[in-house]
């Protein structure tokens, strides 16, 4: 099995063409006809990242986060992107990573949230079409039975293992209707309002996206890395199912750069 099926696989799941302008997903570093020996999920390529795939012996490592987002002008070793890169290069490991384009598929980042939730009827929050394929920015589902706003939130907490979650006021409001985006959704609240949720879930909301909006929708706030942390999940069925013979394993690196005192 050489690491372009693999690459091909990802590409029809997520397909590029479905990343935002400004995105850089995509094969990041390295030759894809290798015969694959194994492949390393993650959300960012650290250096302890590329050592835990040498010490595996896996020439594969697939990421959220593209390692390579803006140029690079030059491979000195200067900072961790570029050490990243040489050691890659050095070890023959193929980096390639899935961003924008699975935020924006069917199945993809938002989606996986939204199945750890429990929710049901679960459709594209901005729906668009990418020629004939069915694309769009988070999603929006229910509940099989409402929760009291305090209650939810513990709930989520829970689910996706938050140290802090940061929201709008309670006001012991109901929620059963759920939009919510992976990653730095506050962009769609105007579209959850839109849609009647009761809630929007996201990574990142700035200080001022939170005024305003206190009589329409209780906003949630749980870290971008928290928000997204099961999209290996989705790498890992993706390549269980297709190529069940490639040894194939989560990264136990935290790559999270935030942490809480």
């Amino acid at each position: 099995m050489k690491i372009k099926d693999i690459v091909c696989a990802l590409g029809q799941f997520a397909p590029l063409p479905l990343q935002d302008s400004y995105d850089n997903a995509g094969l990041q570093v390295g030759l894809t006809e290798a015969e694959v020996t194994g492949a390393l999920l993650c959300l960012d390529v650290t250096e302890a990242v590329v050592d835990e795939a040498i010490a595996l012996g896996y020439n594969l490592i697939i990421s959220h986060h593209p390692l390579i987002f803006r140029g690079v002008k030059s491979l000195t070793g200067a900072n961790y992107i570029e050490r990243c890169i040489m050691k890659a290069i050095k070890h023959d490991i193929v980096v390639y990573s899935a961003h924008t384009n699975l935020d924006n598929a069917i199945n993809g980042v938002s989606f996986k949230m939204a199945e750890k939730i429990g929710l049901q009827d679960i459709t594209f929050l901005e729906p668009k079409m990418d020629g004939d394929v069915p694309a769009g920015a988070g999603v929006v589902g229910l509940l099989s039975k409402p929760k009291q706003d305090v209650s939810f939130l513990q709930f989520i907490k829970q689910i996706f293992r938050v140290e802090c979650v940061r929201h709008s006021a309670l006001k012991g409001n109901m929620i059963q209707k759920v939009a919510l985006c992976g990653g730095a959704g506050a962009f769609l609240i105007g579209e959850a309002i839109k849609v009647g949720a009761d809630v929007f879930i996201t990574g990142e909301i700035k200080y001022h996206d939170y005024f305003g909006y206190d009589k329409d929708i209780l906003l949630a706030e749980i870290g971008h890395y928290e928000s997204e942390q099961y999209t290996k999940e989705i790498f890992q069925q993706l390549i269980r199912e297709r190529f069940p013979e490639v040894p194939v394993r989560m990264t136990e690196v935290n790559t999270n750069p935030i942490n809480y005192l």
